[in-house]
């Protein structure tokens, strides 16, 4: 059976991680005893952890990481890279938030055998119009710098093949702080084995969220720096 690693970062989400942990856990208990999931810690400030590593004594099933603060994108990388080295052959990625469905799981678990990398598409946002805009902004960003279409970038919601993760993963500095966006490119871009599947996003189900408008706007424009950055050495290696 193939191994299946779901990779979950958490920051201050001692309101959530419970039912997160609760939600996602029957899921690779159904997928193979040697399946994981991962939640990393990411420097929080609250029980978290703490919370975590009480639940991981009777759920062994499940690994509870911790390391310095260094935001959601290098958390991600964190954990792509343990997996990969765990040597899982599925990498689910999603969020600590509540925002997603396990229940949508399966379908895309049925899809692995056609695709190398199932993503999800919020067609509806339940975090409001100003998200979607920002996602449509990026969207557009990537048709325009890399000439690709995708229809969700930056969703965390996506099963990848762990070759497929392993063989960009290093294209990324360990810090970067939007991995599922150029994940999303890279794949689209070299022409991969890539499906969009629609999926239900519920509005945060507890605790606060630390991105406002005002970090969105900083992200962004160093994400167009980057985004430039990225398209000259993918021109470069032709």
């Amino acid at each position: 059976m193939d191994k299946l690693y779901i990779v979950i970062p958490a920051y201050n989400e001692k309101d959530n991680i419970i039912r997160t942990v609760s939600e996602w856990y029957p899921i690779v208990e159904k997928y193979g005893t040697d399946s994981r999931l991962v939640v990393i810690n990411d420097g929080s400030t609250d029980e978290t952890y703490d919370i975590l590593t009480a639940m991981a004594e009777t759920k062994p099933q499940l690994t509870a990481l911790t390391k310095l603060n260094g935001g959601h994108g290098s958390t991600v990388i964190y954990g792509y890279k343990f997996a990969i080295n765990k040597g899982a052959d599925w990498i689910f990625q999603t969020d600590s938030d509540g925002q997603t469905d396990p229940a949508e799981f399966d379908a895309f678990w049925q899809l692995k055998d056609r695709y190398d990398a199932i993503i999800g598409n919020r067609t509806v946002r339940g975090d409001g119009r100003s998200r979607k805009f920002v996602e449509n902004v990026v969207c557009l960003l990537l048709r325009i710098i890399f000439g690709v279409k995708v229809k969700d970038a930056n969703a965390p919601f996506r099963l990848m093949k762990k070759d497929l993760v392993a063989k960009y993963i290093d294209r990324l500095p360990s810090n970067y702080n939007l991995p599922n966006i150029m994940m999303t490119t890279f794949f689209s871009y070299y022409h991969e084995k890539l499906a969009f599947r629609e999926i239900t996003f519920k509005p945060r189900q507890g605790g606060k969220n630390s991105i406002n408008i005002k970090k969105i706007v900083k992200i962004g424009i160093k994400a167009l720096k980057d985004f430039r950055g990225f398209k000259q050495q993918m021109k470069e290696e032709k």
